[in-house]
């Protein structure tokens, strides 16, 4: 396993964890369809910014990569994480993200059919224990509530595979351009995250702009910090993972956001981590042993 990878795809966790928290948040008080477009829309001024300090990492793209990377922002960012917000509002983002725990199954099937990737067995055994975290906190969960949230669940879910589809059309792209680099890649597919919020905008009442002019300026830097680390931060490293890992263990190391989720969510709350937690863990560090021995 390149560490490379490893700490890439680990500060992406890390970052989206944090940014969940604060996205929760605001999806609960204004809506999951307002605080998806604002964190595109700062991830899109960020990334643009970034590219006219950093010019030499601007490339002409063929019109079929544009296009590929247009799609997959719009499925995996803008429906998507609204699925996904919509999750954090209903359940909370530690037991949202459990969700990512189908993903590597996901993942690791697609690529196998769709790029020859195959899953090697210690790769594998080291998904079952990150999986492992999914289970252990799910169960947690069900004790405390006696019932599972369905619709929260649902909501999850779908934003689990509209994200997972969102990977392997960024993937392709990259598999179809071996030049492209990760800040092109995420510029691209924030326009087309917020290219359908554009479409959506005569079809559902929803208020962009003035919840934003509302807001008390400590809100809206919250916001925005959400924002930057949670879309922008979390992109740009797991992108930049992508680009080189392989699609069921990278996906294997993603959901082990639950675990820091879970850690935040306690430290914000200011509670202990439960049992539960540190079993979680547990589970957590041996997969990490399983990928890097």
């Amino acid at each position: 396993m390149d560490y490379s990878v490893l700490m890439l795809a680990l500060g992406a966790n890390v970052c989206f964890a944090l940014g969940s928290q604060i996205f929760t948040s605001f999806s609960r008080s204004i809506g999951a369809y307002w605080m998806n477009w604002f964190k595109a829309s700062v991830a899109l001024v960020l990334f643009s910014i970034t590219i006219l300090f950093f010019p030499s990492y601007w490339q002409s793209l063929e019109s079929k990569i544009i296009l590929i990377l247009l799609l997959s922002g719009f499925v995996g960012l803008g429906i998507g994480d609204v699925f996904l917000l919509k999750g954090f509002g209903s359940m909370g983002p530690s037991r949202t993200i459990m969700i990512f725990g189908f993903q590597p199954l996901i993942l690791g099937v697609l690529s196998y059919f769709l790029f020859g990737q195959v899953v090697e067995l210690n790769r594998l055994f080291a998904i079952v224990f990150f999986i492992g975290c999914l289970l252990i906190l799910s169960f947690e969960s069900y004790k405390e509530k006696g019932h599972w949230e369905i619709q929260g669940l649902l909501y999850a879910f779908l934003g689990v595979c509209l994200d997972a589809s969102g990977v392997l059309i960024t993937r392709y792209a990259y598999e179809s351009d071996l030049e492209l680099n990760p800040l092109m890649s995420n510029f691209w597919r924030t326009i087309g995250a917020i290219s359908f919020f554009i479409l959506l905008k005569p079809f559902i009442k929803v208020y962009f702009i003035n919840p934003l002019l509302k807001m008390r300026k400590r809100d809206r830097a919250l916001a925005i910090l959400g924002s930057i680390l949670g879309t922008y931060l979390s992109l740009l490293f797991f992108l930049s993972a992508l680009q080189k890992a392989n699609l069921a263990t990278l996906s294997g190391i993603a959901i082990t956001g639950t675990v820091f989720s879970g850690i935040f969510e306690c430290i914000i709350e200011k509670k202990a981590p439960s049992k539960y937690l540190w079993f979680a863990l547990g589970s957590f560090f041996i997969g990490m042993r399983l990928l890097l021995f």
